[in-house]
């Protein structure tokens, strides 16, 4: 029988925000991994799997996540992730890996999946979707994201002010994720593009932590690194003026 590999999203932070079929999966599963930073400190992803399995069953694989300038060591540390969910894999067949939101949006598990199944070429890859930060964001802040013909657009700010400056002068809702250390420069973004009356950003969403706040009040102080970034669609007509 073939190896099974299941990227199971566990939503942003809050346990109640994982699915039931992310919930079976992780139970299902023989061994669940978490990504751990090399610091060592206890992520959102294991802390969220820790109410639904017990801590026997966890295991914590370091990923170089906070290496952003050195591409050797991030994919040095990456390869030796691989290895070791390899050698779990064939130690005990079923192996969930848990990521914070969607496996598939901006998710560790890609290399990951990537990584496994050149060592372990039977290995059968799956996901089990989760939420993702922009809609908690939006249900715990009442931001609408998208309505009628509206585009949605989510940009990375690891990827620079200008993709956002970009993705601000275009139409519909703008998301960014990862904007805490450029938050200066989002928040010019912003005003430059007259969006920021409407916009909200949030971090630490569903945990004591949690601050959810009108862009209007970034004074271009740091943010945690993992803030979100709502700038909903320019809207005018009233009800349902865009369909």
């Amino acid at each position: 029988m073939s190896s099974r590999l299941v990227g199971v999203g566990v939503g942003p932070g809050d346990p109640e925000l994982v699915t039931v079929k992310g919930v079976n999966a992780l139970r299902a599963a023989e061994v669940v991994v978490v990504p751990v930073m090399d610091t060592g400190e206890r992520g959102r992803a294991e802390a969220t799997v820790l109410h639904y399995v017990a801590a026997e069953k966890v295991v914590r694989v370091v990923f170089a996540l906070n290496e952003r300038s050195d591409r050797a060591r991030r994919e040095a540390a990456w390869d030796a992730a691989g290895e070791r969910v390899a050698a779990l894999l064939r130690a005990h067949g079923s192996v969930a890996f848990a990521t914070i939101g969607d496996p598939n949006v901006y998710s560790t598990f890609t290399y990951l999946a990537q990584t496994v199944a050149e060592l372990v070429p039977e290995v059968a890859v799956e996901t089990v979707p989760g939420i993702t930060a922009m809609q908690d964001l939006a249900a715990r802040s009442g931001a609408v994201l998208t309505e009628g013909t509206e585009p949605l657009t989510l940009v990375p700010v690891t990827a620079g002010a200008a993709v956002l400056k970009d993705a601000l002068n275009g139409p519909g809702t703008v998301v960014a994720y990862k904007f805490g250390r450029q938050a200066r420069e989002v928040a010019e973004a912003l005003r430059d593009s007259g969006r920021i009356e409407d916009a909200v950003w949030g971090s630490a969403l569903g945990l004591p932590e949690e601050s959810i706040r009108p862009a209007g009040e970034l004074d271009g102080a740091p943010l945690p690194y993992l803030s979100t970034l709502i700038a909903p669609a320019r809207r005018t007509g009233g009800r349902g003026g865009k369909l």
